[in-house]
């Protein structure tokens, strides 16, 4: 796994990738979190750890909140392009969510929670 601080600059290059427009009123940015955050459902059988979250709060706004600790319980043993990757896929994943609440949409939020109930039954490796 690569150092928090190899980490952060993945993911900053990653955002510098995103059109800019992507970046509209998302007022507290992308944040890295060093703690890994398990999913609240998570189950002993399969562990789920939640590699990212798309945030809104009264007082910081809107913000992305990339977690390291999760990805280096899940990822540790990637090459640096494969960890790359995954982390691409959920800074992608996370800025759709934003981009759905902008317009008042929750598409994405209604496929996650059906991979969810999928997990919850055994049903889906999410």
């Amino acid at each position: 796994m690569v150092s928090q601080e190899e980490f952060l600059e993945m993911l900053e290059e990653i955002a510098d990738e995103m059109p800019r427009e992507f970046f509209d009123e998302l007022n507290s940015g992308i944040l890295l979190k060093p703690e890994a955050k398990m999913h609240p459902a998570s189950q002993p059988w399969k562990v789920l750890w939640i590699m990212g979250e798309y945030r809104v709060s009264h007082t910081l706004g809107r913000c992305i909140c990339i977690y390291y600790g999760s990805f280096e319980q899940l990822h540790a043993d990637l090459d640096k392009e494969a960890l790359r990757k995954k982390v691409r896929h959920t800074v992608i994943h996370e800025f759709r969510h934003h981009l759905e609440s902008l317009a008042g949409e929750n598409d994405l939020a209604e496929e996650d929670a059906r991979q969810m109930a999928r997990y919850k039954l055994g049903d889906t490796p999410i």
